[in-house]
Formats: C-alpha cells, structure tokens, sequence
C-alpha cells in the first residue's frame, strides 16, 4: 500500500491560524502507525506537522508526556499548536540528526551518545511518574500476548496458552517496583535526536508509570538495530554505578526484555498479516537474538521452559520465512 503523502485538507488553515501560512509543507517518514509527519518550512524557519487523524490517533496524551516532559528540562518537542479535532499538532523541529544514521555512520560516536542516552534515562529517575496509566502486571500480560495471538499462528505453531501465562506469572514480580518511573516505552536509536538542547526524544505518546529497566531494555535491546552485548553490558553497568541500584535491577531488565521481545515479535508479526506492512518480519531474527539471551537469566527459568517446550529454536526467526510466504 503506497501512503498518502498529500497534507491533510485542515492543514491549511490550521497552519494559518498558527500565522504559518507562509510554510511550504514537505512529507517525512512516518512509522508504524496511523500518524503522518510533515516539515512545514518557512524563510527562516520549521517545524514539524504531526498529522494524527482521529478515530484512529489521539494526540492528546503525546501533547500531555510532551509538556510534562519540557516542564523538567527533557528534550521533548515543544508544542506550538493542535487541532484536537482534526488530530493536528505543530512541533518543534529538531532538525535530521538521528542517534541511529549518527552512529551507523560514524562508529566511534556510539559509547558517547549512548551513555547520552542512558543518562537521560538516569535523570527521569529524579522525577515522580508523569499522570498517566500504571504499567502493572495485566498490562505486561496482554503485550507478552501478541506473540502467541499472532506469531504463533502465522507459523502454525500450536502452543499451550495456559502454561504461557503461568510461566509469565512466575516471573513478573520481578518486575514490579514500588518506585514507578515515567518510561516512555519506545526509546531506541530511532527516536532520540541529536539537538543543541541535548537528546531530543520522540515517540512517547504511549508512556505508562512503570519500572525504570523497561526504557533500558528499549535502548539498549533495539528491534531496529544491533547493539553488541559488550555495549550492552557496559552500559547497564553504568545505569547501575549512578544509579547505585543492585542485582535486583539486572533481573528485572532481563524479565522485562523477555517480554517486550515478545510482544514486539507479535507486532512486527501483526503488521505483516493484519496492517501489510511486509518489512517488519525480517526484523524478528534479531529480536529472537534479544530474547534468547535474556531467556538465559536464571530468573527466566518458567519462562525459557515453555519456549523450548512450544517454540524449539528452529521455530524462532522470520515470521513469513517460516510460514512460506
């Protein structure tokens, strides 16, 4: 399906009121969502146009993760305006410079902006949760949940479903914590920018109050991109040396990378058979790579048991490679 990279019909006007009647409006990569993105560019000016259509998107609680995030001095986007009604809002512009093509272009970068990056993360800690939804144990459960509602049957894969929510109720305790952060959920290389403010950030309209290792986990385990397993470690180390936090931490970063891996396989599977959007599959290898290391954790021991039971190592890998398609 070829997207639409024609502006909103309430653009226009929308951008008039704001007084950008001037800009000229040019089409961005979107993601894996309903939302569109354009850069309105004026003389000596830009900004980003966020079209996120309702019934479909709500920009609401991005505008509302957004200013909380400003209020304490994090590299959010500013908002210039919305329309709730058409789903339109004005951003901050923080310009092409992305953390992923900045190091896969210059590797030497990559310790630098990573622990950048992981100090942000550091700094969130410092704050109360922002006003938004907890990330409790039904939640974890419902995203563990998309590997075996869509993964699993588009390899024909026939599992046990009870025993796969047994296994996971064995190990989330691990996870809970009495001392919930805002996590932003998709923070990864693709949605950090390099800014004159510091690390910008992106994609947090889905934030939940949650434990601080799941926004770790999303860096430093990306289904986007491969980060070796020495940097991996070295960069937990370092949450954990500033932090002061203890071995109860490593635990609840290796649970919680278990189940965001599989909720992401489920996804990216998702998008392949129910939004046709075939690129995500060939994404899966390395998010299986994620999950098999943190199935190692001995915490993990429920949990590796019904993988080798249901899904052995040879049914891991590319969705539409293992269904045929």
């Amino acid at each position: 399906m070829v997207p639409d990279m024609n502006p909103p019909a309430a653009a226009p006007e929308f951008l008039r009121h704001l007084g950008w009647e001037d800009a000229e409006v040019v089409p961005l990569a979107g993601d894996a969502s309903f939302r569109r993105y354009f850069r309105a560019v004026g003389h000596d000016r830009s900004a980003i146009l966020m079209d996120a259509p309702p019934p479909h998107e709500d920009p609401r609680p991005f505008i509302a993760v957004a200013e909380w995030l400003v209020a304490r001095d994090f590299g959010a986007p500013r908002i210039l305006g919305s329309d709730l009604t058409h789903g339109l809002v004005l951003l901050e512009d923080f310009g092409d410079a992305r953390l992923r093509e900045t190091v896969d272009a210059a590797p030497e970068s990559e310790l630098r902006l990573y622990e950048e990056a992981v100090d942000v993360l550091v700094r969130l800690r410092d704050h109360p949760a922002a006003d938004v939804a907890l990330y409790d144990a039904d939640q974890l459960h419902r995203e563990a949940a998309l590997l075996t509602e869509w993964y699993c049957p588009a390899i024909a894969a026939d599992v046990d479903l009870g025993s796969y929510r047994a296994a996971w109720d064995a190990v989330f305790d691990h996870a809970a914590t009495d001392a919930p952060v805002t996590v932003l959920r998709d923070y990864h290389a693709e949605n950090l920018m390099l800014t004159e403010r510091g690390m910008g950030l992106l994609d947090f309209q889905d934030a939940l109050a949650g434990h601080p290792a799941y926004d770790l986990v999303s860096l430093l385990q990306d289904a986007r991109r491969d980060v070796h397993p020495d940097l991996e470690a070295a960069l937990l180390d370092r949450y954990r040396r500033t932090t002061g936090v203890g071995e109860e931490f490593t635990t609840a970063y290796h649970v919680l990378g278990a189940q965001r891996n599989a909720k992401i396989i489920g996804i990216f599977t998702r998008l392949w058979q129910r939004d046709g959007k075939p690129r995500y599959p060939a994404l899966c290898p390395r998010v299986w790579g994620y999950l098999n290391r943190d199935l190692e954790h001995p915490a993990l021991g429920p949990v590796r048991a019904w993988f080798d039971a249901n899904l052995p190592a040879d049914r891991r890998g590319d969705p539409m490679v293992l269904a045929g398609a």
